[in-house]
């Protein structure tokens, strides 16, 4: 069950960008689960990637290539992760690019790979070279909400932004897609997310910008607290709206195009936690009045990962008792308890370290019945403060993931 809005928007096309969508029979029958990315030539690309250790072949792959060279080609599969396959993981993670750049034209390191799905099984690499030739044939700009439905695994819907804005009387574009709503804590990045701009940004500063906004977004979720071993975040500057490529942070076109890219990035990031394995409740964490945000960090994650507090949001038990557990669990060196006040939206339910004077049970019930809450924690101890995005935990969060390899 998704949380509010997830109807995909106006995806306008980005020029220098043409995406095909393919069955290549990776994992099931009748089902598009091959997508291809063509890049323009002139194109700069940035990616990050997963932090976990057992990162997928693609993953390694991925990086290698866009170390060597500018892509060309990005090559998706869903069905199976290609994580924890060893060698011959990454044989088939290097034949896919071999395959499509032959196809192509281009060179094997021009292609950057991503899997998604189950981990441990080998990938079906005979079944992905098979539907390369029809999702190259397939590729249109305009293909952007295909791409997103190609992309999903337990997703229950695909998620995709779009907008555009004009600076000096031209008009840019952004546009992208993500996939994910399990195993998903991105510490980064553990979904998959696809986005371009017509804007020539030149790649160092592409790469900057990218790890910038994906900490704002990507970062600020979690849904089980699970880092995934394959996902990416990749950002393609096409460069085809003929600005002058933006190497600095200054200028009304670099501000624009951030802070479009800003809400793209949120949007896309919220959508995930929205569409959460058996999510019924959106769940804000605010924390404010921090010493600094990686404290913050903490305590939102703290309250954000406990199954606790999300099996409670789930039944809309105000149990508040929960939250201040989570909180002095959270690692926050020398807390003074004391100083701390708990907000469920506008209602206070602890009050410097204890009940609030005010609160009332039905104060509480009422705003736990909500599909959207906001959870809002004030520290005390200074001006630092931070947001992260959660869903509760279901019944079926259960059944999804019991079942997830029949």
């Amino acid at each position: 069950m998704a949380v509010g809005d997830l109807s995909m928007p106006l995806m306008h096309p980005v020029n220098g960008v043409r995406i095909g969508i393919a069955e290549a029979y990776i994992r099931y029958k009748n089902r598009k689960d091959l997508v291809v990315f063509e890049l323009s030539p002139q194109a700069t690309t940035a990616a990050v990637f997963t932090t976990n250790a057992f990162c997928a072949a693609p993953v390694h792959v991925a990086k290698a290539n866009l170390a060597q060279k500018n892509a060309r080609y990005l090559v998706i599969n869903t069905g199976n992760a290609n994580a924890g396959t060893g060698t011959t993981g990454m044989i088939n993670a290097e034949r896919s690019c071999a395959a499509l750049a032959e196809l192509a034209q281009v060179s094997a390191n021009e292609v950057l790979p991503f899997s998604t799905g189950v981990i441990g099984e080998q990938l079906p690499i005979a079944k992905l070279e098979a539907g390369l030739p029809a999702a190259l044939a397939a590729l249109q700009a305009d293909n952007w909400t295909a791409a997103a439905t190609g992309i999903m695994t337990t997703d229950t819907l695909p998620k995709g932004a779009s907008e555009q804005f004009s600076v000096d009387g031209v008009t840019y574009t952004i546009t992208g897609i993500s996939k994910g709503a399990g195993m998903i804590r991105p510490n980064m990045a553990t979904m998959l997310g696809f986005v371009a701009t017509d804007v020539a940004v030149e790649r160092e500063l592409l790469q900057s910008v990218l790890r910038e906004v994906t900490e704002q977004s990507f970062n600020r979720i979690t849904i089980d607290g699970d880092t995934s071993t394959n996902d990416a975040c990749v950002l393609i500057a096409t460069g085809a709206a003929g600005n002058s490529p933006l190497t600095q942070r200054s200028g009304a076109l670099f501000e624009a195009f951030y802070a479009a890219l800003q809400r793209s990035f949120i949007r896309l990031a919220q959508l995930i936690v929205r569409d959460g394995e058996g999510a019924t409740k959106f769940m804000t964490v605010k924390v404010e009045g921090g010493a600094n945000t990686q404290e913050c960090c903490d305590v939102a994650y703290a309250v954000a990962h406990s199954p606790l507090i999300k099996t409670a949001f789930f039944a809309s038990d105000p149990n508040w008792g929960r939250i201040l557990a989570a909180i002095g669990r959270s690692g926050v060196p020398n807390l003074d308890v004391s100083k701390i006040n708990v907000y469920l939206d506008e209602v206070c339910i602890c009050e410097n370290g204890g009940a609030a004077a005010s609160y009332r049970e039905e104060l509480g019930a009422a705003v736990m019945k909500q599909p959207e809450i906001t959870i809002r924690i004030v520290l005390g101890r200074g001006e630092a403060n931070d947001t992260v995005w959660t869903c509760d935990f279901s019944y079926d969060y259960v059944k999804i993931n019991a079942d997830y390899r029949s």
